[in-house]
């Protein structure tokens, strides 16, 4: 009888798996006058079933482990004869903090060169070894990228396995007209940016995610003080990965997109001296934001 039991558990547990992501994809078309809206809306539904309803890789996801993300397009143009759009997207990647109901940010940033062309009820399809379709190599790319990222914030390098998988998109890539693939045209390109993240000199930026996120932030419910020490830590990380590759923009982005909450952090919280130590790393690599760090001495 347990036995019976046990498999029908099993078995429904398996009815709960869902797919690892949860991405919102917003189609923005306001800048595209005298063109049917009908393109841009059967895009939006086919982007999203796109990102959401397949499994990018063999493991199993509940739905409330689903991987938070949002995909913000932005039409500059488009020419309905050749079915090309240009855009550019703003995405960003979060994760829930540990017993608490705030969403941080992981990785944010925007792609200046999204684009592709697109036939109105397109197939999209996506196989890594095979890639023909400009569209579907950047979602994949994106998916694969949130996925490993994601990851790494849960056990240190934890995604390496999943952003090998970016990296072979790139390089599968390296054949497409479109912009943002090639390497050095753009630090902050689609090859810039997984080419970063994954060079070996960069590896302190990749664990500071596991110390900021898994024991610094969600570690802040249990005891605060511990947990800030843990981000204080990230921080040198940080300031260990700028040292090491100082051409890297990925210590500025994570900065930009942390700027609040680490102001949140350490206003009015912790010692002289370690209030003092953040604000001169901080402030030595991202002086644009001065006016904000400054808070942090308070």
């Amino acid at each position: 009888m347990r036995t019976a039991l046990f498999l029908l558990l099993f078995v429904l547990s398996l009815g709960t798996r869902a797919q690892e992501l949860n991405c919102k994809v917003k189609i923005n078309h306001a800048q595209v006058q005298g063109t049917n809206t009908s393109i841009f809306e059967t895009l939006e539904t086919a982007l999203n079933d796109f990102m959401n309803n397949r499994s990018w890789t063999e493991m199993q996801y509940a739905q409330d482990e689903r991987i938070e993300c949002n995909m913000n397009i932005t039409v500059k143009a488009y020419n309905q004869a050749e079915n090309a759009f240009v855009c550019e997207l703003l995405f960003q990647l979060s994760r829930p903090v540990f017993n608490s109901s705030y969403n941080t940010i992981v990785f944010s940033m925007r792609d200046l060169n999204f684009n592709f062309t697109y036939q109105e009820f397109d197939q999209l399809e996506f196989n890594v070894n095979m890639m023909d379709n400009p569209l579907t190599a950047l979602m994949a790319y994106y998916a694969y990228l949130f996925i490993g990222m994601d990851m790494d914030t849960f056990a240190p390098l934890g995604g390496t396995e999943v952003l090998h998988v970016v990296e072979q998109i790139v390089n599968n890539a390296q054949t497409m007209n479109e912009k943002g693939w090639k390497a050095f045209d753009d630090n902050r390109n689609r090859h810039g940016i997984i080419n970063d993240y994954m060079d070996v000199s960069m590896e302190p930026f990749r664990r500071l995610q596991y110390k900021y996120h898994r024991e610094g932030l969600d570690e802040m419910s249990n005891n605060a003080d511990r947990g800030r020490t843990a981000v204080t830590e990230a921080i040198e990380m940080l300031q260990e990965a700028r040292t090491n590759k100082p051409l890297s923009d990925l210590p500025i982005i994570f900065t930009d997109y942390k700027r609040d909450e680490l102001v949140n952090i350490y206003k009015g919280h912790g010692t002289a001296k370690e209030k003092e130590q953040v604000f001169t790393t901080l402030s030595n690599m991202n002086a644009s934001q001065n006016n904000y760090w400054k808070n942090i001495q308070k």
